[in-house]
C-alpha cells in the first residue's frame, strides 16, 4: 500500500480519486457529460493564464460535473514553481531539480571493505584449512590519513574497514579466515582477486551524475550529496498553500461557540492535510465579513501563495465571498457527482492567475474533497509522478448502499484477511458523530457512480489513508 510509484497514475484516475457530495439527498440519473480520457493530461498547457475579470460574471447553470472533469481542470491549471537552492538537510522530502555531477571519485582511494589482512591474491590462492599459507605482517593501517605503503610477495598488511590499501594488494582476507597473527599470519582460505576491496571510483567516478533530476531526496541521497561535496542542491520547492474558511457561523477554537455557531476546524484540518501532502501550508483562519477587509485578505493571499484553499458553505446568488472572488478572476462553483462534497469551486484569480480551490464547509466533506482534488494538485506542484493514493480491492464486511450517479466515499477500517487479501469494515451509523468516525478511519471506501449496492462479502475499491506524501 505504498504511495511511491512511477507513471500510470492518471490511467487509473477513475478509481484513485476520492470525494463526493449530494445536492439534496435524492438520487439522480448518471451524468451524461463524458469524463476526460486519462491520456488527456499529457496534452494540457500549464502555462496559459486567463486574464482576470473586473466584475462578476453571469451565474452558470447548475450542470452536473464528473469527478474526473473537475480534477483535470485543476491539474491543468496548477503551476510547478521554479526550482530553488536549499541546504541539503532542508531539501529532505523534495525532488532534486538538477543533475548533480560529482567532481570526486567515491571512494576516493582503494580501501578495505572489512577488517582483515591486505594481501596479494596469488600469494593466498592455494590456502586451505589443512594447508594454510603463512605471510609476514609488515604493517597495520586503520581508517584515516596514513602514509602510502606497499606489499612485496609473501607479505600482508593488517587493515580495518575503510583503511587505505597498500600498493600491490588486490584482496583483503577476512580476519576470521586467519589465525589473527600480528607478526606472521596463517591464512586458511584464499579469496579471489578483488574480494573485499573497494576500488577508487567504484561507487561514483568523477564527471558522472551522483543524483539525477526527479530523484526524491531522502537520507541516502543526502549522504551521497555530502560525499560528493555538495552542501546545497536545487530542488522543487514546497508549494505555498494558504488555507482559509468562510462562514458567518464560524468562531476560532479559543472562543466558546454561541447558539448557532460552530468552531472553525477546517483551517486546522486542511492545513495539516496540505502539510502531510508536502506543501508549506499557512493557516490564515476565518475570512472577515466586512467586504473591504475581505477583498484585502484575499488579494494578499493571492500575492503570497501558489495555491489558495477555501472551505465554506456558499449560498449562491448574493453570497459576498463568491462576489469578491468573482471580482478577482473567473471563479466557478459547480455540482460534482460525488458524495460527500457535491459543491466544488475552482478558479484562477489575481494578476498571476493563482489557483483557488473551494471545498465544502462540512468538515468530513472538506477532507474528502481534499483527498480527491487538492492532494493530487499539491503533488503535481511538487513534481511527483504518482499523484494519487494507491488503492486495493477488499471484501466488504457489510452491505453498502450508494446513490445512483454519484461516486460515494465512505470512511472505513481496512485490515489484512488471515487468508490473504484485505477486508474492510465501514464505520459509523446515524447515532455517531462524523468527526469521531473519520478520526477512527484508516481508509476511504470508493463506490462507483453506476453501483447502487454492494452485498456483504462483495469486492470494493479501498483507498488507504497513509500519512506522508
Amino acid at each position: 500500500m505504498s504511495e511511491n510509484g512511477a507513471h500510470g497514475a492518471r490511467d487509473t484516475l477513475h478509481r484513485e480519486t476520492s470525494a463526493l457530495d449530494l445536492r439534496s439527498g435524492a438520487t439522480v440519473d448518471p451524468p451524461t457529460s463524458p469524463a476526460l480520457p486519462a491520456h488527456a493530461t499529457a496534452q494540457i498547457d500549464r502555462g496559459a493564464v486567463p486574464p482576470p475579470r473586473a466584475a462578476a460574471a453571469e451565474p452558470e447553470p447548475p450542470a452536473l460535473r464528473t469527478v474526473e472533469a473537475h480534477l483535470e481542470e485543476i491539474l491543468a491549471a496548477v503551476p510547478q514553481p521554479e526550482p530553488i537552492e536549499l541546504a541539503v538537510l532542508d531539501a529532505q522530502g523534495l525532488l532534486c531539480a538538477e543533475e548533480v555531477v560529482s567532481a570526486r571519485a567515491l571512494p576516493p582511494f582503494d580501501q578495505a571493505a572489512l577488517d582483515g589482512y591486505a594481501a596479494r591474491a596469488e600469494d593466498v590462492a592455494a590456502a586451505t584449512p589443512d594447508a594454510p599459507v603463512e605471510l609476514a605482517v609488515v604493517g597495520e593501517t586503520a581508517a584515516g590519513a596514513a602514509p602510502v605503503s606497499s606489499l612485496a610477495p609473501g607479505q600482508a598488511h593488517l587493515v580495518t574497514a575503510g583503511a587505505m590499501l597498500p600498493t600491490g594488494a588486490d584482496v583483503v582476507v577476512p580476519g576470521v579466515w586467519t589465525d589473527g597473527g600480528v607478526v606472521r599470519v596463517q591464512v586458511h582460505a584464499g579469496p579471489e582477486a578483488g574480494s573485499y576491496v573497494r576500488r577508487a571510483g567504484d561507487d561514483v567516478s568523477p564527471g558522472t551524475a551522483a543524483v539525477h533530476v526527479g530523484t526524491p531526496i531522502g537520507p541516502a541521497q543526502i549522504s551521497l550529496l555530502a560525499a560528493v561535496g555538495r552542501d546545497r542542491v536545487q530542488v522543487r520547492p514546497r508549494p505555498r498553500v494558504a488555507v482559509l474558511s468562510a462562514g458567518p457561523e464560524l468562531v476560532d477554537i479559543t472562543t466558546q461557540p454561541a447558539p448557532g455557531q460552530v468552531v472553525d476546524v477546517n483551517t486546522y484540518a486542511l492545513a495539516a492535510a496540505a502539510r502531510d501532502a508536502g506543501a508549506a501550508a499557512y493557516r490564515w483562519g476565518i475570512l472577515p465579513t466586512e467586504r473591504r477587509r475581505l477583498t484585502e485578505v484575499l488579494e494578499s493571499q493571492l500575492l503570497r501563495s501558489d495555491l489558495v484553499l477555501i472551505s465554506g458553505t456558499f449560498a449562491g446568488s448574493g453570497d459576498q465571498v463568491q462576489e469578491v472572488l468573482a471580482e478577482l478572476g473567473p471563479m466557478h462553483l459547480r455540482q460534482v457527482t460525488m458524495h460527500p462534497g457535491a459543491v466544488q469551486g475552482f478558479g484562477r484569480l489575481g494578476r498571476e492567475g493563482v489557483p483557488v480551490i473551494c471545498v465544502p464547509g462540512e468538515p468530513v466533506a472538506a477532507l474528502v474533497s481534499f483527498e480527491v482534488f487538492v492532494r493530487p494538485a499539491i503533488r503535481s506542484m511538487l513534481g511527483k509522478r504518482q499523484l494519487f493514493r494507491r488503492t486495493v480491492q477488499a471484501i466488504s464486511a457489510e452491505r453498502l448502499l450508494s446513490p445512483l450517479g454519484y461516486r460515494q466515499y465512505l470512511h472505513g477500517q481496512v485490515m489484512r484477511h488471515p487468508d490473504g487479501g484485505y477486508v474492510v469494515e465501514p464505520l459509523g451509523g446515524g447515532d455517531e458523530a462524523m468527526l469521531a468516525r473519520m478520526a477512527r478511519a484508516n481508509c476511504l471506501i470508493v463506490v462507483d457512480e453506476d453501483v447502487t449496492e454492494v452485498a456483504e462479502g462483495g469486492l470494493v475499491t479501498v483507498m488507504p489513508l497513509l500519512l506522508g506524501g
